[in-house]
């Protein structure tokens, strides 16, 4: 008699499954926009917009199928820790710095794969800059989690002068900027630095301003109809009489009001904004 799957192999099974069918949609994607360019029946104009009505669906679905994935793309909290331990494994033998880990409560929320990265990278580089300092001979590390966060705690027995503003704490800084978390740091001469950081495990997606797009100049409006339309930036000065330049000007406008990067993501958003009741 068979033995069921574990759930990791399940998971592990399914994540496959959903990763070959979305290369497979990629494919078709790609199929169709080749199909639509090497076309002989359709004038550029029309290609150009069904190529464009192309690129923008399998975007919408693209962002749908990432958002699905996202619980395919965890660790638990206390394997992410393991692996911090492995990482400074070399440090703990052969360093100068006597490092004890607090290990994380077993029944702790799993942490997403980006927050577990960046979450050993800040640790890692913390105990690097304490290393480099010289004066600390001792660092605790203690990850916890709250359901909502994850919290790290870094205790040293230095000299007690750090700051947050300080250069080595700066690429440390940003990447806890980037997950809009939260670092702090108490230091008392002689005694040592704690540093504390909160690491949110749901960090705000970011959205899109369907408002900021029905608030535009008319130009704007002009511009995103003719961008819409599969239009280049050199089409869209030649149609409008302006310069290129100032299209450069009007399409970094409207990324920005829209809150998205790049002109396929601002094509996508556009046509679900006309899409929404």
């Amino acid at each position: 008699m068979s033995t069921p799957d574990s759930p990791v192999r399940s998971i592990v099974h399914d994540y496959a499954r959903r990763m070959a069918e979305q290369a497979d949609r990629h494919a078709v994607t790609l199929e169709s926009l080749l199909a639509v360019l090497r076309s002989r029946s359709t004038d550029d104009a029309t290609a150009r917009t069904t190529a464009v009505d192309v690129a923008a669906s399998a975007l919408v679905a693209l962002r749908t199928d990432t958002d699905q994935q996202q619980g395919f793309l965890l660790e638990p909290v206390v394997g992410a820790f393991a692996r911090l331990r492995n990482d400074l494994r070399p440090l703990v033998r052969f360093g100068r710095l006597d490092v004890q880990f607090v290990e994380p409560p077993a029944t702790g929320r799993a942490l997403p794969g980006d927050v577990a990265h960046q979450a050993r990278a800040i640790v890692r580089n913390a105990v690097l800059a304490l290393l480099d300092d010289g004066h600390a001979q001792r660092v605790r590390i203690q990850w916890d989690c709250d359901g909502r966060n994850l919290l790290i705690g870094i205790r040293d027995d230095g000299r007690g002068g750090t700051d947050v503003q300080d250069d080595v704490l700066r690429p440390i800084a940003e990447r806890v900027s980037a997950l809009d978390g939260s670092l702090t740091i108490d230091s008392t001469p002689g005694w040592g630095s704690n540093v504390a950081i909160t690491l949110p495990l749901d960090p705000p997606a970011a959205e899109v301003d369907f408002g900021a797009l029905t608030e535009l100049t008319e130009r704007e409006r002009q511009v995103l109809a003719l961008l819409s339309g599969g239009r280049r930036n050199a089409d869209i000065a030649h149609e409008l009489s302006i310069s290129l330049n100032t299209v450069k000007f009007h399409v970094a406008n409207l990324l920005r009001k829209a809150g998205v990067s790049n002109r396929a993501e601002l094509v996508a958003v556009t046509r679900e904004a006309r899409a929404a009741p």
